[in-house]
């Protein structure tokens, strides 16, 4: 029994190992399938990049050889040109030759054309004869820039040109032509061309500019005498009229321009010129007003002084009188006190503003004295900070210094001037008035005696 079961035992295991090595059979067979199926991938790729490969070396190959070709075209050609140009050049040399011993003494007029031309160019660029005869630098620019020889006609060209402008500068012309106004703006204007020196127009001074072929007027024009001469020049059409020409051909006019009028002088003034000005201008005021009430004042005065015994309170003396009427019975003592009284009443109306006026007339140097202090306090100011190199850095500095020193003065004299005549006027009017209460009182005092 022992035996039969061991035996089923054995053909139970020996069956097992069977089924055990059947599987593991089955598994290598599949891996060795899959290797031989990627080997066979891999090579279909390889094969797949060596055809690339070999295809693409074909062209690269063709490529150079391409290159290869070219290069030796190119160096056939260039041996070529070389050849031509080494040829070219011995033949430029002969007829160069040539040329000089054709032209002979004719290059000497060549050269001489071409200076005369580029010369009379220059001349005529900027010259304002060109404003009325246009076009002429055009054929000069052409005869001094030629590599030619001047043919006749260019030479007779550069010969008008020069007759032209030597004729033009003797002459007075007037003419229409278009004027480019500081705004941008232009107008066609009747112009007087005085020989090559000025242009003049009823607006005063024109400038030809030459850069622009334009004709402008002046950024400024000189002072107003000059100006003045200029438009009525303009407008006369007959006989003789007196002008300012500028020989330089306006350099001295530009020069002119650059002058700063009264007004820019006086802005140079600043905050100090303005309050010396309204200081002049109240001392003014103040004394043009004392000069009217007390002419008017003075005027009553001597009306009333015709007609003592009906006296009139519009004025000085009429109410002194109507002190000495309501007090003419008072004694010689009494009386001079009213009267006295009166005088010293009008004392205010009379001397109203006078002191004023000489305060004026003081505060106003002071001022200017106090604007060149500040000036000179700017311009070591501006020493300090950007050194003496550039004059015109401090030139503003010294001109507020001087320039409130000068309103200063120009201020204070006139009003000195016109305190003098208020004061006088003043003291006339209180000398007529002591004089009538001295009489007044001198009748009463004669009157008692009696």
């Amino acid at each position: 029994m022992k035996k039969i079961f061991n035996v089923v035992l054995l053909a139970a295991a020996t069956m097992t190992a069977s089924a055990s090595i059947t599987a593991s059979a089955n598994q290598l067979d599949d891996l060795l399938k899959q290797v031989k199926a990627d080997r066979i991938s891999v090579a279909k790729l390889d094969k797949k990049r060596e055809a690339e490969f070999n295809s693409a070396r074909a062209d690269k190959q063709s490529l150079l050889n391409t290159a290869k070709a070219e290069l030796k075209k190119q160096n056939v050609r260039n041996d070529r040109l070389t050849k031509e140009y080494a040829a070219n050049d011995i033949k430029i040399n002969q007829k160069t030759v040539e040329l000089d011993n054709a032209t002979g003494t004719l290059g000497e007029m060549f050269g001489v054309s071409r200076g005369a031309a580029a010369s009379a160019a220059g001349m005529i660029a900027t010259s304002i004869v060109s404003a009325e005869y246009p076009g002429r630098i055009d054929v000069l620019s052409r005869i001094a820039n030629s590599k030619e020889i001047p043919m006749l006609a260019d030479l007779e060209e550069l010969w008008f040109a020069l007759q032209t402008e030597m004729t033009q500068s003797g002459k007075i012309s007037k003419f229409s032509t278009e004027v480019t106004n500081l705004d941008g703006t232009k107008s066609t204007e009747t112009v007087t061309r005085v020989g090559t020196f000025n242009l003049v127009s009823d607006k005063g001074y024109l400038n030809y500019n030459d850069g622009l072929g334009q004709v402008q007027p002046l950024a400024k024009q000189p002072a107003s005498y000059i100006s003045d001469a200029a438009a009525d020049y303009f407008g006369v059409t007959t006989g003789y009229a007196p002008l300012y020409v500028d020989p330089s051909r306006g350099a001295i006019l530009a020069l002119e321009t650059r002058k700063k009028s009264l007004m820019e002088f006086y802005h140079e003034g600043g905050t100090v010129g303005y309050v010396i000005t309204v200081v002049a201008i109240l001392g003014f005021l103040i004394a043009f007003e004392r000069i009217i009430m007390l002419g008017a004042m003075g005027s009553k005065m001597n009306s009333q002084a015709k007609n003592m015994n009906q006296p009139n309170e519009n004025n000085p003396l009429g109410r002194l009188l109507k002190v000495y009427h309501d007090n003419k019975n008072a004694d010689v003592e009494t009386l001079e006190l009213k009267l006295d009284e009166a005088v010293m009443r009008e004392t205010p109306k009379i001397d109203r503003g006078i002191n004023l006026i000489k305060m004026f007339a003081a505060v106003a140097p002071l001022l200017g004295l106090l604007g060149t202090v500040i000036g000179m306090i700017l311009t070591f100011q501006t020493i300090t900070l950007f050194g003496t190199g550039d004059p015109k850095i401090m030139a503003g500095n010294i001109s507020l210094a001087l320039v409130t020193t000068a309103l200063g003065l120009i201020a204070a004299l006139p009003l000195i001037l016109v305190h003098s005549i208020v004061a006088s006027k003043a003291k006339g009017i209180f000398g007529k008035l002591d004089e009538q209460s001295v009489g007044l009182i001198a009748a009463i005092a004669e009157k008692e005696s009696n």
